[in-house]
């Protein structure tokens, strides 16, 4: 699959300005050639980085949530790293965590910056790490679009400065950022990430029963790969963080549709060259439609800006596909699926939302936010053939079920 994206018209209807349709076609034109989208590959690793000591709950946290398993550890000068692979064509998940509970780099001091995220200051999505061809040549052209890199004396976190990586700074629109390494990259024995670690016989345990309990009723057979992942911005940024990212990347804005129930819009950014998100997930970024200082006369909902003033901007969700089918006569496998982490304690906001009766359609649902990530995980079913991306009604009770458990979990601290 290969999409023309210059003639591709973008689906939905959030209207976009002149100013982001004509320069959506100029950043296209100026990949193809300056060499970007020759040099860029998949989506092939999401960072994330969590507080000093909470690295084997979260992993322990992942193994009943997501697909994803330990494959190696690493010991640099700030960070112990882990490695976790689901399939092999799937992107890895990078897990940091600082080895001094005072650390500090500019992830710190971004989220000390917000009053929900200040009491994580570790905890925090850093992004998507793309496979390119030739990792000085992307660098050196994405440099005269004026896209902003790490060099090895400008950040603490000595992950960033590893040779074999290119890092750009955080955006100021997203707060993520977006890095590149070559391909094959995940010869694991060649990225020099620092001195190979075991873990104890505690750790090990610790994990391994994880894994037994999701065999054990079968849900790790039916949690797939990462479809996509949404971002949360604010209202006036909305146009400008989707071109910067287009800028960065090789992927084509696929559409927009207005929320308007929850005063938002879902945009969504996809990889031209598959046929499968889960090779290369779909971005997403939510961002309210009227921003909160003139939303004071309107009095709409607006859990999006919500979670920004509170949080900063910064991904939200990690949503994960799960396989389409029936585990017993009547329930969905996402049912099932749900269900099961529920019994062992594991909390979701409302109810799975969506139906799948004979027609294709949209099963979701968002789990509360991680106490060691931030991060929310979302599960979407898309039953019998189901080809779209989302469903509004789906979105805007999601987004609801969020903003109300932010709203009663901590109050919103703006109110």
């Amino acid at each position: 699959m290969s999409l023309p994206i210059m003639t591709y018209q973008p689906v939905g209807d959030k209207k976009n300005s002149d100013f982001f349709n004509d320069y959506r076609l100029k950043i296209f034109q100026r990949r193809q050639s300056s060499g970007i989208d020759d040099l860029l590959e998949n989506i092939c690793a999401l960072v994330v980085q969590v507080e000093t000591g909470d690295a084997l709950a979260y992993m322990q946290e992942l193994y009943l949530l997501t697909p994803f398993r330990l494959e190696d550890a690493y010991l640099n000068e700030t960070h112990k790293i882990y490695i976790m692979q689901s399939k092999p064509e799937w992107p890895r998940y990078i897990v940091l965590e600082p080895l001094d509970k005072t650390f500090m780099d500019d992830l710190t001091r971004l989220n000390m910056l917000y009053p929900l995220a200040s009491k994580k200051p570790n905890a925090r999505y850093v992004g998507e790490v793309f496979r390119t061809r030739d990792l000085t040549e992307t660098r050196n052209i994405l440099e005269t679009h004026n896209i902003r890199f790490h060099y090895p004396d400008e950040t603490e976190n000595k992950f960033f400065s590893n040779r074999h990586f290119n890092f750009t700074q955080p955006s100021s629109l997203t707060g993520n950022r977006v890095g590149y390494m070559p391909m094959g990259a995940f010869d694991l024995d060649r990225l020099e990430l620092g001195q190979r670690i075991l873990l104890r016989k505690n750790e090990l345990e610790t994990l391994a029963k994880a894994a037994d309990k999701a065999a054990e009723k079968g849900t790790d057979a039916l949690l797939l790969g990462v479809d996509h992942m949404a971002t949360r911005i604010l209202s006036g940024e909305r146009e400008d963080a989707i071109l910067e990212f287009l800028s960065m990347s090789n992927y084509y804005f696929w559409g927009a549709y207005n929320i308007a129930d929850q005063n938002s819009s879902t945009n969504v950014n996809r990889h031209p060259g598959v046929d499968d998100d889960k090779l290369s997930p779909a971005k997403v970024f939510t961002a309210n439609n009227i921003p909160s200082f003139v939303n004071s006369f309107e009095n709409l909902p607006m859990p999006t800006e919500d979670f920004v003033r509170n949080y900063g901007r910064r991904m939200h969700h990690i949503a994960y596909e799960v396989k389409d089918g029936d585990h017993l006569a009547g329930e969905k496998n996402i049912d099932f699926v749900v269900d099961t982490l529920k019994s062992y304690g594991l909390p979701f906001l409302a109810n799975v939302v969506g139906e799948c009766t004979d027609k294709p359609n949209l099963k979701q649902i968002f789990s509360k936010h991680s106490e060691y990530s931030i991060l929310i995980t979302e599960y979407v079913e898309r039953c019998h053939g189901f080809d779209g991306f989302f469903t509004k009604d789906n979105v805007a009770a999601l987004t609801q079920a969020a903003g109300a458990d932010e709203r009663y979990s901590h109050g919103n601290v703006f109110d």
